[in-house]
């Protein structure tokens, strides 16, 4: 298959973006050969700060792979970000629709073209006051269920070092560390053949999340605590 090229705006953002994260931070990659090279892949990945897809768009691409990650479909009419994403290919994601499946249309044709996927299932950035991923959203299960695709777990952690949301704190300096620890391919093939069921999808979106759970615990060097956090 051949590789995908980013175009303009991949590489304007690629300009803005490596410079921006080294400034910021220290960069500690593990397991780095894991993210495949060409073909369609599926990415799950843990979300404590507005930082993760600049830091996660530079861990992808300099993977060799274009990165492409799910994003709410109002931010498309957002002056200038808009062509931005929207250039970059980025994956509209249509909440609200009465269609959960028809929600993710477009993800699940990238990973029908051989796209990389990058998806946040928490949907947003965590509110579990210790970072801790919360319950997640279960179109990641639909997503790896459907295609024969890679579904790898990844962890990521010290970008709320650097920008904590919910505190309202940036902390540029001193320069920080970002880790990102990537996990081998989850085996669904024990869930592939069973009819689709809510139960299904939660199990299975718990399944992945628990793996990355697992992935930033031992990066954080800490016991993880049993289950997601739920939002009040």
């Amino acid at each position: 298959m051949a590789k995908e090229k980013g175009g303009f705006w991949v590489g304007l953002a690629a300009a803005v973006f490596y410079p921006a994260t080294a400034l910021l931070a220290r960069r500690r990659n593990e397991g780095a050969e894991r993210i495949p090279r060409t073909g369609g892949a599926l990415v799950v990945m843990n979300h404590v700060s507005h930082l993760d897809p600049v830091y996660d768009a530079v861990f992808t691409h300099k993977q060799g792979r274009v990165p492409h990650f799910l994003a709410k479909h109002s931010l498309w009419n957002v002056p200038l970000l808009g062509t931005v994403i929207k250039g970059a290919r980025q994956i509209p994601v249509y909440r609200g629709t009465a269609d959960a499946q028809q929600s993710l249309r477009a993800a699940h044709a990238a990973l029908e073209q051989g796209l990389l996927v990058v998806i946040y299932p928490e949907g947003t950035i965590t509110k579990d006051p210790d970072g801790w991923p919360m319950n997640s959203r279960t179109g990641v299960a639909r997503l790896a269920l459907q295609h024969d695709v890679p579904v790898i777990p990844v962890a990521r952690w010290g970008t709320r070092d650097i920008y904590d949301h919910y505190r309202k704190k940036f902390r540029p300096f001193p320069r920080k560390t970002v880790v990102t620890r990537v996990g081998a391919p989850v085996d669904l093939s024990a869930h592939r053949d069973k009819p689709e069921s809510l139960a299904l999808l939660r199990e299975v979106t718990d399944l992945l999340m628990g793996e990355v759970k697992d992935l930033l615990a031992d990066v954080r060097q800490e016991t993880a605590p049993d289950g997601f956090y739920k939002k009040g």
